[in-house]
């Protein structure tokens, strides 16, 4: 059983929050001015972090960011502690922001308790006023020379805060916030329901596969070989840090590929359909199966849901989840006969009524199915009634299964 439907969107603009990310160039001097930035940001974060932990530990309550950024005035006029001057204020000032959002978060139940910052991970200063790009190279307070970049992109919109990072690699990079206008893209008038797997990534509702690269079974020699050099080497040595960095950059290497090919799958569907049905995934509980985590992590489905979700409100399309319960694989798409017994390993299975079903396609028609059935009945959770109007015809169609032997992701 099949749902026919018509849509009915108007194209809006509307103002959206986009980061570009580029990869800076910093000579000599200029490296050190950015430690510097990424060291007392740290120290500030973790001292008045340890200080919030102290004074709730004597009176069951802790200074807020007002009362600290008056401390952290006087701090600054401290003899031993003058040196937070040689740094942009204003970024020392976003560290105490982030460390009350953070307390925020952590009440709200949202977020773990705040940790201390570590020089050993990846450093991280942000500017808040002031960041500019001027003749290609990247002007920000505290600087005297421009630092170069490589802006292998345009840039659109309005320039807000900026944040300068140093990755374990020992790579610097700049991430620029703006604001722009975004345009919902052309209607397609096609709905899909889609079903993560390991084999294949994504297998779509009209049998679109997208490959599941496994990135990190590509590269684990390498990465096995590099680990095994670094463990022969004395900790703290120079040949220590430079075998580290080798072993940094592989992980990198891996993680860039990774999110290409998510950011790359989630625009063309984007770009593909109008109605996009997916299942609500419970990813972390999912990683526990010791045999699979592996796979599943490398995957990175939660990952992919959120980059589908946001680019969905940027381009005016439409994401909608079904319960995780619900027995997609189990069920035939053609009769709608549960089969109790299935197992993971069974790729293709035969209904009661003789219907050959392809585990994964038939999972994907099942999704779509019982998606348009919540937008049709206003049952959904990202409905709201709002820029929607959705009718739905019921509609017989018959759907020739094709005979794959391939990974499901869901039922994992």
């Amino acid at each position: 059983m099949h749902l026919s439907y018509k849509i009915l969107i108007f194209t809006t603009v509307k103002d959206i929050n986009k980061t570009y990310r580029f990869q800076i160039y910093p000579n000599q001097d200029q490296q050190v001015l950015l430690n510097k930035h990424f060291g007392c940001v740290r120290f500030v974060y973790n001292h008045f972090l340890n200080e919030r932990k102290e004074q709730y530990q004597d009176n069951n309550k802790s200074d807020n960011y007002y009362d600290q950024a008056k401390k952290l005035t006087a701090l600054k006029k401290k003899e031993e502690t003058e040196w937070l001057k040689e740094v942009n204020s204003q970024s020392l000032q976003f560290a105490l922001r982030c460390l009350d959002t953070a307390y925020v978060n952590f009440f709200r139940g949202d977020a773990h308790f705040p940790r201390f910052k570590s020089k050993k991970s990846k450093n991280t200063c942000t500017v808040p006023q002031n960041g500019k790009i001027i003749d290609g190279k990247l002007s920000i307070p505290k600087f005297t020379n421009d630092i170069s970049i490589r802006l292998h992109r345009e840039i659109k919109g309005d320039i807000g805060k900026m944040c300068l990072i140093k990755e374990s690699s020992g790579k610097y990079y700049v991430s620029i916030f703006t604001t722009q206008d975004s345009k919902d893209l052309p209607k397609t008038g096609k709905a899909v329901g889609i079903d993560l797997g390991i084999k294949d990534f994504l297998v779509a509702s009209d049998d679109t596969r997208f490959a599941n690269h496994r990135y990190t079974k590509k590269y684990e020699k390498k990465l096995a070989t590099a680990q095994q050099h670094l463990s022969r080497k004395k900790k703290g040595s120079h040949s220590y840090e430079k075998q580290r960095r080798k072993v940094v950059k592989i992980h990198e290497k891996i993680s860039n590929c990774r999110k290409d090919n998510l950011h790359k799958v989630s625009k063309q569907l984007v770009q593909d359909y109008d109605v996009i049905v997916c299942e609500d995934l419970h990813v972390k509980g999912m990683i526990k199966n010791r045999k699979l985590s592996k796979h599943i992590a490398d995957a990175s489905w939660g990952t992919f849901l959120t980059y589908l979700s946001y680019k969905c409100d940027w381009y005016g399309k439409k994401m909608e989840t079904v319960d995780r319960f619900y027995p997609s694989s189990k069920t035939c798409s053609q009769c709608g006969w549960i089969n109790q017994g299935l197992e993971l390993s069974d790729r293709e299975w035969t209904c009661s009524n003789g219907h050959t079903v392809n585990r994964d396609r038939n999972a994907a028609i099942n999704i779509l199915n019982e998606g348009l059935k919540q937008l049709s009945s206003g049952t959904g959770d990202h409905t709201n009634g709002e820029d929607v109007s959705l009718g739905y015809d019921s509609q017989q169609t018959s759907t020739k299964l094709e005979a794959h032997s391939v990974g499901s992701a869901a039922d994992g």
